[in-house]
């Protein structure tokens, strides 16, 4: 097999089922690593699946009520289902925690949160192509649902901490967008603007291309063990130039507080002059 003939048999692999299964393992992985999971757990196997269901299948969820389709159309597809519910069971519930340990030993870890990156490629290319055949050519819904579709447990993880009890608007992805949606946005622009034929590049080629992006990107991330954007200085010279972006409020508010605090306490005039009057009249009294 020649090199260039990588890329074409990398885009003809099956995600079912040793991807799909690492997308499962690593999603609910992640829902036990969240603060109160395991209590819920617990307390409420059912509200426990519900939000796994909807850490597996969010994507799928998402860009189904923005086509105006059942949301619950992932629930046909039985044996995907019936995968992912084994590996909720086997991570919450497996004696003495064997199944998590195992899988949470480093290496084993960085390969199942690679082969999850690889089905985000594959779930930006299905979203678009779902688009495409309810909208044609219609670009703006391609990127939509191709970045609902690959990142739909992140954009709809309000919803999936309100199922067991947790309502924190303040981490909407959209007031703060973490690394994954981000590059999921990025990718669901670039495979649109293929898709469209804007782009000048074989379809293949660019998921080969993306993929390795994202599986190196989240290996790094892993071993640095770091959450920092690889796009954060782009996003800070972008901002600034076209939106103007400047320090927060609470910042500015905070540095203009301490100047206030600084400048009192360096301001010899304002706090020497009381203490002379005092010293004045306690000489007048002694003599």
């Amino acid at each position: 097999m020649e090199l260039w003939q990588v890329s074409l048999y990398f885009s003809r692999l099956s995600m079912f089922p040793f991807f799909d299964l690492a997308h499962y393992v690593a999603s609910v992985m992640a829902l036990k690593e969240q603060r109160g999971a395991v209590e819920v757990a617990v307390r409420s196997p059912v509200a426990c699946w519900f939000s796994a269901m909807l850490h597996c299948f969010g994507g799928s969820v998402l860009s189904s009520l923005m086509l105006a389709e059942p949301p619950v159309a992932f629930l046909a597809k039985g044996t995907n289902i019936l995968l992912a519910s084994s590996v909720w069971y086997l991570v919450f519930y497996c004696p003495q925690d064997l199944f998590y340990r195992c899988f949470a030993f480093l290496p084993l870890r960085l390969l199942v949160a690679g082969m999850k990156e690889v089905t985000r490629t594959w779930k930006i290319m299905a979203g678009i192509a779902h688009a495409d055949s309810h909208f044609k050519d219609a670009w703006l819904l391609m990127v939509a649902v191709g970045w609902a579709r690959g990142a739909g447990g992140g954009l709809i993880s309000n919803f999936e901490q309100l199922v067991r009890g947790v309502w924190k608007p303040e981490t909407n992805e959209l007031l703060k967008m973490s690394y994954p949606v981000k590059v999921t946005l990025i990718g669901a622009v670039l495979f649109t603007l293929q898709h469209s034929q804007y782009l000048p590049i074989a379809r293949h080629n660019l998921m080969f291309l993306y993929s390795i992006f994202l599986v190196v990107s989240k290996v790094t991330m892993m071993l640095t063990r770091t959450s920092a954007s690889p796009f954060a200085p782009f996003e800070a010279a972008l901002g600034h130039m076209f939106f103007g972006l400047q320090k927060t409020p609470s910042k500015v508010r905070g540095e203009g507080a301490s100047s206030s605090s600084g400048s009192s306490d360096c301001d010899p005039s304002s706090s020497e002059q009381p203490r002379d009057g005092v010293r004045k009249r306690q000489a007048k009294k002694t003599e």
